[in-house]
């Protein structure tokens, strides 16, 4: 979370001066730091609807009174002290941004990059939305931007509004929007629902974290890996938010699923069922708050299937709230389908530092390579050393090509209930399990 309070310093002290009534400065992609009256009128005027739409949307917790309401975000708190497990200098990371063969490593250095709060950052984000192959790197490009935010970051995404790939073009418009008045926009696209399946939408997330990991029992010492999307997917696993009409404002299944871990090829499921409320005030969105308690086997090598040094039964608890947008024209038994959420999560967890001391960071994002926890249990409890705080964001995309939005389209193996179910039949598996234990069948 900690790359959404880079590139924030020169915004405020605009903010600040215009408020006072004197000239401020504004960030241009190509002029670098210009003051305010060396704008055009229409510049200007797009400069002041900016400023007041952020004002508008600012929380008023963080402005003003108790800091009980501003300054109680833990995670923002160990970021402040966290020291920076990725040693690579920037430099280095700009070039495997730029050149690495693996996707992934791409996304990852870059990620890492923009939360050092790089003074070219929006620069290296655009090259890469721009020259990269992976579409899903571009597109965790586009949201580092909006993250970035500011006139610059706005300026970068209305780069690639019309661009040739339709669900660049839409993230790119998504963001805008939500940079310009706080709610995302979206293209004029039909959907299609594939019949036959268990949930009525199945919407792949992108997930950003930071893992905070406690480097001594006296808890002064603290380290900090940011993940990327396809970072946190790659060790944790791909999720899909999976919502059935009828009950989603108070259950959702979360299914992940690891790709790379088993020896035959099959993916490690991992499902998650949460309840909570939503708040229905407004007929075109819900905002949320959910939780998760799971039982789980805990591996207690810290990593995912690995049973060599013995299974523990435990209930994993996790959190996620944000707000979920309906599409009014995308419509399942007569309700307008959710088209895009956005939120914040957190949880605990356990990484085995000492398998991972020496080794470069491909070695260490492998599948599985972590495990969720808890700290009520007499025996992860204690084990426990990483706190995960994150964001969330994942709308319908078509996944075929055919010029049509796939509402639940995506394969997931669960049932309504979070049991596994790896024939999509909707029957449990077997009743009760939520997440598969190949222990004899690892990589």
């Amino acid at each position: 979370m900690a790359i959404d309070l880079c590139n924030k310093g020169m915004l405020l002290q605009s903010f600040a001066a215009g408020a006072q009534g004197r000239d401020f400065r504004v960030v241009g992609l190509d002029e670098g730091v210009i003051p305010f009256s060396g704008l055009t009128a229409e510049q200007q005027d797009a400069c002041r609807i900016q400023t007041k739409t952020t004002a508008a949307l600012a929380d008023s917790r963080y402005i003003a009174g108790d800091p009980a309401a501003w300054a109680s975000d833990f995670g923002f708190a160990l970021d402040r002290v966290a020291m920076r497990l990725d040693p690579r200098p920037s430099e280095d990371l700009a070039e495997v941004t730029l050149g690495h063969a693996d996707p992934l490593m791409r996304e990852q250095a870059l990620y890492e990059y923009v939360d050092r709060n790089e003074p070219d950052a929006i620069e290296l984000l655009t090259q890469v939305v721009k020259h990269d192959k992976d579409r899903e790197v571009r597109w965790d490009a586009l949201w580092a931007i909006e993250k970035l935010g500011g006139f610059s970051g706005l300026q970068a995404l209305s780069e690639f509004t019309s661009d040739p790939d339709p669900e660049i073009a839409e993230w790119a418009r998504l963001f805008s929007g939500e940079l310009t008045t706080g709610d995302p926009a979206f293209d004029k696209r039909d959907a299609l629902s594939t019949p036959g399946r268990t949930f009525d939408e199945t919407i792949h997330l992108l997930i950003h974290c930071d893992l905070y990991i406690r480097l001594d029992p006296n808890n002064r010492t603290w380290g900090k890996l940011s993940l990327s999307p396809q970072g946190l997917a790659r060790v944790y696993g791909q999720a899909h938010a999976c919502p059935n009409v009828a009950t989603r404002e108070r259950q959702l299944v979360i299914a992940k699923q690891i790709d790379g871990l088993h020896k035959d090829g099959s993916p490690h499921i991992d499902n998650y069922l949460f309840r909570g409320f939503t708040e229905r005030t407004r007929a075109d969105r819900g905002n949320f708050y959910f939780e998760s308690a799971v039982k789980r086997p805990y591996y207690n090598s810290g990593r995912a299937d690995d049973g060599s040094q013995g299974v523990e039964d435990v209930t994993i608890s996790f959190m996620r709230s944000g707000c979920w947008h309906l599409e009014p024209k995308f419509k399942i038994r007569g309700e307008p389908a959710i088209r895009y959420v956005r939120g914040k999560f957190q949880g605990w967890g356990y990484f085995d530092l000492d398998r991972c001391v020496g080794k470069p960071l491909d070695e260490i994002l492998t599948p599985g390579n972590a495990v969720l926890s808890t700290l009520h249990h007499p025996v992860a409890g204690p084990k426990a050393n990483v706190f995960i705080a994150g964001t969330f964001k994942g709308k319908l995309n078509d996944w075929d090509g055919d010029g049509k939005i796939d509402l639940n389209s995506r394969n997931v193996y669960s049932t309504v209930d979070g049991e596994l179910d790896m024939d999509m039949d909707g029957i449990a598996d077997r009743p009760g399990v939520t997440c598969c234990t190949h222990r004899s069948n690892l990589i």
